[in-house]
Order: C-alpha cells, then structure tokens, then sequence
C-alpha cells in the first residue's frame, strides 16, 4: 500500500510550471523590489544576532515548546522547498529560451528566499540547543528523520505555486507573530521577531506576483488560483506523522488560524482587478467561504 507522502510525490506535474507566464521584465521588477527590501545593512546572522547564553526553557509553556520544536521541522524542510522550485522552473535545455529566462530572473529570488528559510531552521536549531530543549546530536537526527521525506504540490501552474506561497508565507508570519506575543522569553522573542519579518518581505514577493498574473492575464489565473485554496495543506501536512494533532496543539499554543491568510489573498485580487468579472467575483466569494467562521468573525 502506498504511503501519503507517495501518492503526494506521484500527484506532482512533471517539468515546467504551465503558463500562462509573466514576462521576464515583471519578474525582474518583482525580484529587484524584494531584494531592495532588505538592504546588507539589515540582514541578520544566527551567529551574532543573538544572546543565546540568555535562552532559557523554563520560561516556556508545554504548548510553547512544542510550538518551537512545530516550527523547526517545518522551516528545516527547505532543501524540499528549494527542490521544488529547481524542478517546477528548470533551469537547463528541457525549456525553451523565452521559459528559461523567466526561470533565470525567477532564481534570483528563490537563492535568497532559500538562504533566508536556512537562516530561519539554523536559528531555531541554535534556539532549541542554546535553551536546552533538545541536544544537537539528537535534534540533527529527528529532523534528517523528516527532511529526508519528499515535498510536492499537486499544483500545474505557476500562478499556484505562487499563490500557494503567498497563503503559506503570510500563514506563516502570523504564527510568528501571535506566537511571539505570548512568549515570556526574550530570546524567543527575538528570534520570533526577526523570522517575522522575513515572513513578510516573502509574502509581499508572492503578493507581488500573483497580482502581475492577474493584471495581465485575468481571468486565465483565476482557476489555478481557486485550486490552491480548494486543496490547501500547509507544508508537511501530508507526510508528518501525526501532523494535524500536533497542529491543532500549536495553534492553541498561539490562537491561530491558518486561513487568516486567506483575507490577503482576497485582497491582492481586489487590488489587482480593476474591471470585475463573474469569475473574480466567484473567486473572492469562494476564498472568503474557505474561512472559518472564528477567522471570518476575527477580521
């Protein structure tokens, strides 16, 4: 019989992301607004950015550290994400010339995107060693455990892709940051904020070009985009074990709901679309209905 994660692996289209695709030019434009966001002057590094002598555990609730060592295997899979993308967006013959370049300005973000998502596993790695949460040596082999398993979306388009990493990276930076608001431990606190902030930038990346998709092909992205809400699983879902109990218990730890993301992405369309159509509407109204009614009620 096969495994969760197989039937994931095998659901997976083969080679580039279908169109239809922005020109290379929007891409460069998206990339450079991203990169200009976060300057040499304000990047951080695990090494220094922290006082990890200060780290301390016992300052944590149970739902708290458990929500720490949720988080460092979600953010620790990146070699998955990263592969991903190599895949979806190839970079090499099996593309024509007009594909491989957008694929090529595409990659000058995603070689940041990926040193930033280390950034984030290596720091939280550190934070559960330096608090004395986990030993190294074991905590290396718990999550080589995990990041040894496939990471796939079922996704055909590249507007999916994109949209799926809007409502994951926004998903993502909310977490951080109602998890940080109820942390008693400086340390955390910080590491929490700065992850936050990565979050975001990445968010307003994905944002950026969902919107572009919209703005020049309409009603064409519409469809891939609603398929990502219909089927969204947030990384690691289908190949954690016992992935939804630990989540439900994370999310308590933090009154969180991930599809508090989906109000963004009803906002890049509304924002994007300047003339409405019948399937815009359908979209907006479908994206709201995949909301829970404690998230519906929250906004």
């Amino acid at each position: 019989m096969r495994t969760d994660s197989t039937q994931r692996a095998a659901a997976e289209p083969v080679g580039q992301a279908a169109g239809p695709l922005l020109p290379p030019g929007d891409v460069a434009d998206a990339v450079g607004t991203f990169l200009r966001s976060s300057p040499a002057g304000r990047r951080w590094d695990v090494e220094t950015a922290f006082d990890w002598a200060a780290a301390d555990a016992d300052r944590l609730t149970e739902g708290q550290r458990s929500a720490v060592a949720f988080i460092t295997y979600i953010e620790d899979h990146l070699p998955g994400y990263f592969g991903l993308y190599s895949r979806r967006f190839p970079l090499d013959e099996s593309v024509d010339l007009d594909t491989f370049v957008h694929n090529r300005e595409l990659y000058h973000f995603t070689v940041r995107w990926a040193e930033e998502e280390d950034t984030h596993a290596r720091a939280l790695f550190s934070y559960q060693v330096a608090a004395g949460l986990s030993e190294s040596a074991r905590l290396r082999a718990e999550l080589g455990r995990e990041g040894r398993k496939p990471f796939t979306l079922p996704h055909e388009h590249a507007v999916s892709l994109f949209a799926y990493a809007l409502v994951q990276e926004k998903a993502t930076q909310i977490y951080y940051q109602q998890l940080r608001a109820v942390v008693d431990e400086p340390v955390l606190v910080e590491v929490l904020g700065r992850l936050s902030r990565d979050e975001a930038r990445h968010f307003t990346f994905f944002a950026d070009l969902v919107e572009r998709s919209l703005r020049r092909h309409g009603d064409r992205v519409v469809e891939p985009i609603r398929d990502v809400v219909a089927g969204f699983r947030m990384p690691l879902a289908d190949t954690m074990r016992g992935y939804w109990r630990w989540a439900l218990k994370i999310a308590d730890a933090a009154h969180y709901d991930h599809t508090d993301a989906y109000e963004h992405l009803i906002r890049v369309v509304n924002r994007a679309v300047d003339a409405r159509t019948d399937r815009v509407d359908e979209l907006t109204r479908f994206v709201a209905a995949c909301r829970t009614p404690a998230a519906s009620q929250a906004s």
